[in-house]
């Protein structure tokens, strides 16, 4: 089972940039997606059916042309839940999950804390969402949560993390919180076999940060416990270029 994560941000831009094309190559079984930006009267689904995916599932926020999350898979799922049941999460299309025989893969896109009024809501966000899953752990053991994290959880997945200690994203506090959750039964699938600097899956649009690599890594496949053994690879795929993130990647057995 191949499974990418990728924030796109914005669907129809990736598209416009040759995303389908890329898909059908990079030939994922599921692909989690965020920041989609659309609702599904925009998006040309017919493409996505005839990429290989003849199933989609979308979760557009309230707020248009803002997050939003979506997967699309080739298996057919067993279940589909849109959302948390956390009305401020789910105002903002940030959670989806496909429930396949025995594992289940959710598509994440954690807020940003670009501004304090943001930073209180992104902390606010991630104790809730820490307790959702604690309980979701519970009914789902075999649980893949891939998404954008918005955090970068050690100073080796940032490029500058001296400059960068008071930027959120970086934070003391996001890192605790990143590093507690990883803790708490998830297994970070890329470091568990990619222990190097310098692998990074977005990068800003300015100083062309790049093409000289100074980015973050924010975007992450994390897989619980009890997966540990049928893990086979995870890497980023940073020449994919539809969006100022790149996918991630994960093989389970």
């Amino acid at each position: 089972m191949r499974i990418i994560s990728y924030n796109v941000n914005g669907i129809r831009a990736a598209i416009s940039k040759g995303f389908l094309d890329w898909l059908q190559q990079a030939n994922p079984d599921v692909i989690c997606l965020q920041e989609i930006k659309a609702t599904e009267d925009q998006i040309p689904l017919l493409d996505v059916e005839l990429s290989g995916y003849p199933y989609h599932y979308w979760f557009p926020a309230a707020k248009k042309g803002y997050s939003g999350v979506a997967i699309l898979s080739k298996i057919k799922p067993n279940n589909v839940v849109f959302g948390t049941g956390i009305d401020y999460m789910d105002a903002e299309g940030r959670n989806l999950r496909v429930d396949f025989d025995d594992f289940s893969v959710m598509s994440l896109y954690l807020p940003s804390g670009t501004n304090i009024d943001r930073l209180d809501h992104k902390f606010m966000y991630m104790d809730d969402f820490q307790k959702y899953v604690d309980q979701l752990k519970k009914e789902i053991p075999n649980l893949v949560i891939c998404g954008d994290y918005n955090i970068c959880h050690e100073a080796i997945d940032i490029h500058d993390p001296v400059r960068n200690k008071n930027v959120s994203g970086f934070l003391p506090v996001e890192r605790l919180w990143l590093d507690k959750f990883m803790k708490s039964g998830f297994i970070d699938t890329f470091r568990f076999f990619n222990k190097e600097p310098h692998h990074y899956s977005w990068w800003s649009y300015r100083a062309n940060a790049r093409a000289n690599n100074k980015g973050w890594r924010i975007d992450y496949c994390l897989a619980s416990e009890p997966l540990r053994d049928r893990l086979k690879r995870a890497v980023i795929l940073p020449e994919a270029k539809h969006s100022d993130h790149c996918p991630v990647l994960v093989e389970i057995d």
